[in-house]
């Protein structure tokens, strides 16, 4: 049933507010996260600026740094890499495998010297420095196809395969040292004369450990030396020597030259002075770096894989054990975080261990500003806000601190607000759905109740039973409740007329026709000539049409009348048919009857003479509309607590929607004047009446059962208890 509409725009308007109220709510979270960003991204900007602070004007930081110089050149500038642990000096390198992306290759492109230009370059070396403690570490691993070891006998350390190592010490001294072994084993290192040209005399150098182990491709070299021993300056070179005969050196291939300072690359050792200063921050969310001016990494403190701060900490509030919260835990946040995401711990951080940073944030930085930028990580699980602020030395940009933060914290507030604005969503939309549900129930039960109302106002006849109570309500559905209770009022006036109307024809007709059947009758008496005489047979014959008609509607009436009136009393059914189906078999003598009577006491409340004349009735319509010669069956019998009575006929099927509409008063389907009597239709209709008096029920069904066609009207009656 379709809602006024009113109504349907009062339910519209309400579930687009309803709908409103969650898009509203998700904006303002949104708009939220956004100002939280640009909040986080203020306060990094701060932090970077509070210790960029703390290292102004201290050079000591930077000039051992070699930030001085102007550009930096991959492999003769190189960075010790921060080990995880000490490094086992076995010469087998495995200790360096997790370090293997950061090993740098020498090849023919990093020839120092060359004896001559024609023989090929047979050696080449991987190498890599780092620190861990107070020590420098590092390895080569040299493809030599030719390895000379240093002659025991000999006291030249420089005519066989060796490791050259220049430095520039912290005291501003040149310092070269030589590591030539005379076979595999622990290093024989030695510090060479700082005048280049010179070789000898050598002094051994214990302070320098490690060891020299051959292997099928050449040889490798581990060592490790103490920190102090190491300026910013740094170079190693491998001399080759192909020949036990003449042992002359073919070619050097290293980092730099190595006989001066000025050809030294450098070394950059991550400062433990900033890394001290910084450390304290290792306690934050945030990830420190401190760079030079070239980007190299001096200090790093902090991890954003498991640090957390204010932004990640958990706002949630100590609650005590509820069943809503266990609720809400077990079956209300799994289906939110089937929308939200949860903040993983697990993505990649591709800048875990950079020894250089760049970003434009970085840049601009080294021009003297703040900066900050915003980066995906590589597996898209997490957003790293890095912000940087310039460290100044002599109003030059010496370095820069850089700091990294995820958005977990705020991912994690947003997740939060969003839990709380599902819950109240939640909320309003259950009470809002419970208050629909009621607006909707009220409606439909007002709008059932009207239907009932309607539904028993008028019967399967079409008769008003009763009539509409109109709502009070000044609402729509009031006003078609009374628009109702106007229409069945109205409607039952009317049926009240047509209802009465055949008992005030049949007394007004009485009178009239009485006076015209008597005038007919003396004027029959006196002489009339032949033509005269037929008219007034012709009108006497209309006359008793007219009188069988009146008398029709009276019967009607007359039993409308006495069934409001009339005593039930307890009779047996199976005798009243019994003794009608004797009656019409003598007063039928030349028609053929085929009678079933169920053997069983089957007693009715009502009155017997009614069942008669509804037989009567029925016996006389199978009468006239059966096809001749064929007989008339009546069935009596009983179905638990009820009687079926069955009489058919073969002849004419009933028209199509005529099954009910035949037990109508003044609705007749026979051709008019059969027999030369009138036929108003309420044959059937006294039926129903007497049918109703007994509580039962009476229908008309065609039959068509192999070729044979007609009607059979079914009545059922309810028996009484046997006592």
């Amino acid at each position: 049933m379709n809602l006024p509409i009113g109504l349907r725009a009062k339910v519209v308007i309400l579930s687009l507010f309803l709908l409103c109220l969650p898009w509203l709510g998700y904006e303002y979270v949104w708009e939220m996260e956004k100002y939280l960003r640009y909040g986080q991204e203020k306060t990094l900007e701060g932090t970077t600026q509070a210790l960029a602070t703390a290292l102004h004007e201290r050079p000591k930081l930077f000039d051992n740094q070699a930030s001085f110089l102007n550009q930096v050149e991959k492999g003769r500038d190189l960075y010790a890499y921060p080990l995880a642990g000490p490094i086992q000096l076995d010469g087998k390198l495995s200790d360096w495998d997790l370090y293997q992306h950061r090993t740098l290759s020498y090849s023919d492109k990093h020839v120092i010297y060359q004896r001559s230009e024609t023989e090929p370059i047979d050696i080449s070396f991987s190498h890599m420095v780092g620190k861990y403690g107070g020590y420098l570490y590092g390895f080569f691993n040299v493809n030599d196809p030719n390895l000379i070891f240093r002659n025991r006998k000999s006291l030249r350390i420089d005519r066989n395969d060796h490791l050259v190592m220049a430095t520039q010490s912290p005291d501003g001294q040149f310092r070269r040292y030589i590591i030539a072994n005379t076979k595999s084993g622990w290093l024989s290192a030695f510090e060479l004369p700082a005048d280049p040209s010179q070789s000898m005399p050598v002094t051994p150098e214990s302070r320098i450990q490690g060891q020299w182990l051959k292997t099928a491709k050449g040889y490798n070299i581990e060592f490790r030396l103490p920190l102090e021993m190491v300026g910013s300056k740094l170079g190693f070179a491998i001399h080759n020597v192909n020949d036990t005969k003449t042992r002359q050196l073919v070619n050097v291939i290293g980092t730099s030259a190595t006989d001066s300072v000025a050809s030294l690359g450098t070394v950059l050792v991550p400062s433990p002075e900033i890394e001290n200063i910084i450390k304290g921050m290792s306690h934050n969310s945030s990830r420190i770096w401190v760079v030079d001016n070239h980007g190299r990494v001096l200090a790093k403190s902090g991890d954003i894989r498991s640090s957390s701060n204010t932004w990640a900490d958990d706002i949630e509030v100590n609650q005590p054990d509820s069943f809503w919260l266990h609720f809400k835990q077990q079956y209300i946040l799994p289906l939110y975080y089937k929308i939200l995401t949860r903040p993983p711990q697990d993505f990649i951080d591709s800048l875990q261990d950079s020894t250089e940073l760049t970003g434009s944030h970085i840049e601009k930085a080294l021009s003297g500003k703040q900066g900050s930028t915003w980066r995906l990580t590589p597996d898209n699980k997490a957003v790293v806000l890095a912000a940087a602020s310039p460290i100044w030395i002599d109003d030059k940009v010496m370095g820069v601190v850089i700091a990294e933060e995820t958005t977990h914290g705020i991912r994690s507030l947003r997740n939060r607000a969003l839990e709380k604005l599902f819950n109240v969503i939640l909320t309003i939309m259950s009470m809002g759905t419970l208050a629909l549900f009621i607006f909707a129930s009220s409606i439909s039960s007002r709008i059932r109740r009207l239907r009932d109302q309607a539904e028993l106002a008028i019967d399967s006849q079409g008769r008003v039973r009763q009539q509409i109570v109109a709502s009070k309500n000044r609402d729509e559905i009031g006003d078609l409740s009374r628009s109702f209770s106007s229409i069945v009022s109205r409607l039952g006036q009317y049926t009240h007329y047509l209802e009465n109307m055949s008992s005030r024809l049949s007394h007004e007709l009485r009178t009239p026709v009485a006076v015209v059947r008597s005038s007919l009758e003396h004027l029959g008496l006196q002489q009339l000539d032949e033509q005269s005489q037929k008219y007034v047979s012709r009108a006497q014959e209309g006359v008793s049409r007219l009188h069988l008609i009146l008398n029709n509607l009276s019967e009607a009436t007359r039993l409308e009348a006495s069934l409001t009136q009339a005593e039930s009393c307890r009779f047996s059914l199976k005798k009243v048919i019994s003794g009608c189906m004797q009656g019409y078999q003598i007063t039928y003598p030349d028609q053929l009857f085929a009678v079933h009577i169920e053997d069983k006491v089957m007693s009715c409340d009502g009155v017997p003479e009614y069942i008669a004349q509804l037989m009567d009735k029925l016996i006389n319509n199978a009468i006239e509309f059966h096809q001749p010669d064929s007989a008339i069956t009546v069935s009596l019998t009983q179905y638990h607590k009820q009687a079926i009575l069955k009489v058919s006929n073969i002849g004419p099927l009933l028209p199509k929607d005529m099954n009910s509409q035949i037990f109508e008063s003044m609705v007749s389907i026979r051709p008019q004047g059969i027999n030369g009597k009138p036929h108003l239709g309420l044959g059937l209709y006294i039926a129903r009446l007497v049918t109703d008096f007994h509580h039962g029920s009476i229908k008309a069904t065609n039959m068509i059962e192999n070729g044979i066609e007609g009607v059979e009207i079914c009545l059922t009656l309810p028996l009484s208890d046997e006592k």
